[in-house]
């Protein structure tokens, strides 16, 4: 799920989530990550490459093949994660299934943790990362957001949507907390690599002695939100929709509530290799096709984020 993956700054940062209320619907069902399970995302009816209105626009050797590997954290509800029957669901899915129809060519999910995803990008393990990643300038260059040391090569964003990070707690008991601050000499749990892990760290650094905040960090948002309902911590913190459907499904709506406001807003981003703008560039092609003719807000006001939508797609937007 998300991070900083909210979710993030370096090779996993946060997914972020910057969006006005947001009421998110679907059913909560979180896989853990690195099974690397395979699952086409894009409906029988995706047309053949040949038929696709965009389909000149892709490399050919992805024309040929047919098929755009996707490295994805499939626990990361309602952005992308599991349904009852296993089948990869949410938003990303959906709108790489409509973009799958622009190019004609299948976008295949592949499941891992969230802060492997962009080494194995530069793998070439996979053709992009889609997984609610935050774009930043420290990913686009490949720096570490925490030491500010070159880690690698960096990636370019196709940016698709905006969200923030948030804080939550278990249902009427907010520990007193209404904004990071008051996360000092407090325990938080939050999936690494993400943003909400970055802000944590610099928040933790500017309390007083003796009060710095404990961080325990997961594989995935679903291990955090489990620690935080068996009372393991005082808060949680993951991106803004995130956060807002746990805080809906989880329990019956029941086991958390969020506290104080979202923060860090900023864009989520395809990731592609920085060598690989002819692809880039198809996916902008297809996406912005999928805004026009209103795929795009159809699948936002689907999962209850069109606060979060964008006008139009843009190529590294993040700071």
């Amino acid at each position: 799920m998300a991070a900083s993956s909210t979710r993030r700054t370096t090779a996993a940062h946060s997914r972020l989530a910057a969006v006005g209320a947001i009421a998110v619907a679907g059913t909560l069902l979180l896989t853990g990550c690195g099974d690397q399970t395979k699952d086409n995302s894009s409906d029988s009816d995706t047309p053949k490459t040949s038929s696709a209105p965009l389909a000149d626009r892709l490399p050919q050797s992805v024309r040929d093949k047919g098929v755009i590997k996707v490295g994805s954290d499939i626990s990361y509800a309602p952005v992308e994660f599991k349904d009852g029957s296993g089948k990869t669901v949410g938003i990303d899915p959906d709108l790489a299934a409509a973009m799958g129809k622009q190019l004609g060519v299948t976008f295949e999910f592949e499941n891992g943790t969230f802060d492997t995803l962009i080494t194995g990008l530069r793998s070439k393990r996979y053709d992009i990362a889609m997984s609610a990643m935050t774009d930043t300038k420290d990913r686009q260059e490949g720096v570490d957001s925490e030491t500010g040391k070159k880690v690698g090569e960096g990636v370019d964003f196709l940016d698709y949507f905006t969200a923030g990070v948030s804080l939550y707690t278990q249902k009427g008991d907010d520990q007193g907390i209404k904004t990071w601050s008051d996360v000092c000499g407090k325990k938080i749990v939050l999936q690494r690599g993400t943003v909400s892990e970055d802000l944590a760290k610099a928040e933790s650094k500017k309390c007083p002695a003796g009060k710095k905040i404990k961080i325990e960090s997961f594989d995935n948002d679903q291990q955090a939100q489990t620690r935080l309902r068996g009372g393991g911590a005082d808060a949680g913190s993951s991106d803004f929709p995130v956060a807002a459907y746990a805080v809906k499904n989880s329990g019956g709506g029941k086991d958390f509530q969020l506290v104080g406001e979202q923060v860090e807003a900023a864009p989520y981003g395809i990731a592609v290799a920085k060598d690989n703008t002819e692809l880039r560039d198809a996916l902008k092609a297809a996406l912005d096709a999928v805004i026009a003719n209103g795929e795009y807000k159809k699948i936002m006001d689907k999962w209850g984020v069109a606060e979060g939508a964008v006008e139009a797609a843009t190529i590294n937007g993040g700071k």
